[in-house]
């Protein structure tokens, strides 16, 4: 590391710490921010109320008064063929298996609330992926008259699978392998001056739910529809958006998290940004689009494909309810005839690795475990054996400690080459130190250069054997880094003083503190702290081991100025990641004791002694050669 590497790092530190300072709020920001928080929360009181109303299942809220008012000014003029359901209650039905819960609405015939059994939120509270009007799901098209028709606005028909008509019924997937339940939205037509149903004219939604599964079967059935909808299109939209609840703790965490996937028929998954706003537009075949959150996700899949997108995403930043906004439209292939079956499934459920994978689309890949190397080694060493020590239905606590335990032994050889290239070059400390006093003058650096290099070929020393180690196991350590708060199996379990290792522990909450609560957060996590300890107490360790005495001034500085540093961005991480890094370090400091009483450093002296008296002739290469030219270029000549 030069001095230009380190001069960037204090740099980046600079402009850190000031980007924080000037985007830290004032007081009359957080006041406002109080009082809409307030506000969200005496509204979520009110819903909290009108939750209890409906748990029936079956809307006691007459909705023809208000709402069916301002809908008739909307749809008044585009209702078309479909005015005899522009007016309805609102009612109903829950469809749900062993590990799923669906509420379905006849308003729109769309899923309105997705609840995921076998998990709670952050606070204790059924997890519930969306509900209510935070999300869209419609169809929109255009009608013979070219106007706009959006199936959301209309009232739907539900009945079970033997075509009886339901009302507010509660369906429970108790026996058998599946249930399904359709919803139609009925043309009308006039008999005698009276608009009725027309039967032969309709769209249906059927979905299907399995036992034990977070796949639901979606079939959207365009039937009759060839004189309503416009002859020319060639496809309609489906709308599939959700206004993200928050779920966790760390709400920041969670919005960065949160975007959507995409997956082309014949491409690998893609991705919008996590960190900013999004639009982008997708004119090749897709196969899936996930509206993906931190531990959990909705995914609208294609049984064949879906023709293009349009996905969007907009974060929710002083929302303490909603975290992001994510929106997508998709084509859905469209033929101008009597019966058009589009065919599709949803996945509602958690970001667990190997039930994803189960599905063989590659909806695993929304898991972020890193790119490249960093992400092979998540998949292929770290997942399995993470799941293996899992079946035994130990503490995760414990369970990262064995993996740590197991880590380091398969790195022990590494170490061990490490350790023992250290212990050369402190043995060479001496000699290096008559080196630099020998030629003190900048103008004699090349000959300083060459007369280290001739002393390590002598003795028989390579001053690269310690760092090429320590690359090799940087690749695990940045692995971890994307593993551990990616894994939901670390979601609401406790260790110690950690009562989420998927997020931070904190030993104390002190609050807001201008400029502090932009760096560091409003909170100690004693983990984080046992880290950066470690850290400094290890790279002091490993600095006097070496017994370097030719850094720069600036460098010992900035080697104890990174963990600290590190101690504002990782105390608002996973506790299982800090609790990890800490393992590391202990585990380091006992191999280097191990190391010490194996490798004999007087033994290891004579031999270096014995290789120093030999007569090596020292063969200058090509790289050394080149230095020498332009070293000469600039009017150092060297003696030979």
């Amino acid at each position: 590391m030069d001095r230009n590497t380190i001069l960037g790092f204090v740099l980046i530190a600079v402009i850190l710490i000031g980007w924080s300072y000037l985007s830290s709020p004032s007081k009359e920001e957080i006041k406002a921010a109080r009082e809409k928080q307030d506000s969200i929360r005496n509204a979520e009181r009110i819903q909290d109320s009108l939750n209890i109303l409906t748990q029936s299942n079956k809307s006691s809220v007459n909705d023809t008064v208000i709402e069916d008012t301002i809908k008739k000014e909307l749809i008044a003029d585009n209702s078309g063929v479909f005015e005899y359901a522009t007016v309805g209650n609102k009612e109903y039905v829950t469809l749900e298996n062993d590990i799923l819960k669906l509420r379905l609405s006849n308003k729109g015939g769309k899923i309105c609330a997705v609840e995921l059994k076998n998990f709670k939120t952050y606070y204790g509270s059924p997890l519930v992926l969306f509900e209510g009007d935070t999300n869209r799901f419609d169809l929109k098209f255009y009608n013979f008259k070219n106007d706009t028709i959006n199936t959301s606005f209309f009232y739907f028909q539900p009945f079970d699978d033997k075509g009886t008509p339901l009302n507010g019924d509660s369906l429970n997937l108790a026996t058998g392998d599946s249930l399904s339940i359709s919803y139609r939205l009925f043309a009308s037509k006039k008999e005698n001056d009276s608009l009725v149903v027309n039967e032969k004219s309709y769209i249906e939604y059927r979905y299907t739910i399995k036992k034990n599964s977070y796949l639901i079967d979606f079939d959207i059935n365009l039937v009759g529809m060839q004189d309503v909808i416009a002859k020319e299109s060639s496809s309609i939209d489906f709308n599939f958006s959700n206004v993200c609840l928050s779920q966790e703790k760390n709400k920041k965490n969670e919005r960065d998290a949160s975007t959507i996937y995409y997956k082309y028929v014949s491409d690998e998954v893609n991705s919008l940004s996590e960190r900013k706003d999004s639009r982008e537009l997708l004119s090749n075949r897709i196969k899936w689009i996930g509206l993906k959150q931190q531990f959990f996700t909705s995914v609208i899949i294609a049984d064949d494909y879906f023709i293009n997108a349009e996905l969007n995403t907009k974060t929710n930043k002083d929302d303490s309810v909603y975290v992001k906004s994510l929106a997508s439209t998709v084509g859905l292939p469209y033929e101008s005839k009597n019966a058009n079956a589009l065919k599709m499934s949803f996945y509602f459920g958690p970001n667990h690795f190997n039930t994803l994978k189960n599905y063989d689309l590659q909806l695993e890949k929304q898991i972020p475990l890193g790119w490249g190397i960093f992400g092979w080694i998540n998949r292929f060493a770290v997942i399995p054996v993470f799941n293996f020590l899992n079946k035994f239905n130990i503490n995760y606590g414990i369970i990262i400690l064995i993996l740590t335990l197991l880590i380091k032994l398969v790195l022990f050889p590494i170490a061990y080459k490490t350790y023992s290239s250290s212990a050369k070059m402190r043995i060479l400390k001496p000699d290096i130190e008559e080196i630099n006093k020998k030629f003190p003058k900048k103008e004699d650096a090349l000959k300083k250069q060459q007369a280290t290099m001739a002393l390590y070929k002598k003795a028989g020393v390579n001053p690269m054997a310690g760092c090429l180690p320590m690359l090799l196991q940087l690749p695990i350590l940045i692995a971890m880094f994307r593993f551990f708060p990616a894994s939901i199996e670390l979601r609401q379990q406790s260790f110690l003083w950690a009562n989420d290792l998927s997020t931070y522990d904190s030993i104390w909450t002190f609050g807001y503190v201008p400029f502090i609560n932009s760096i560091y957060g409003d909170h100690i996590s004693l983990f984080t702290l046992l880290m950066t300890i470690t850290t400094i107490i290890y790279t002091k360790v490993n600095n006097d081991m070496m017994g370097s005495t030719n850094q720069m001034p600036g460098m010992k500085v900035m080697m104890y100025m990174m963990p600290v540093m590190f101690l504002g961005i990782f105390n608002n991480y996973s506790a299982a990641l800090s609790y990890y890094y800490f393992l590391t370090n202990i585990i380091t400091f006992l191999q280097m004791y191990i190391f010490r009483f194996i490798i004999n450093e007087e033994e290891l002296k004579r031999k270096i002694e014995a290789n120093k008296s030999r007569k090596v002739e020292v063969k200058k290469s090509g790289f050394q050669k080149r230095l020498e030219e332009m070293a000469k270029q600039k009017g150092y000549r060297p003696k030979k």
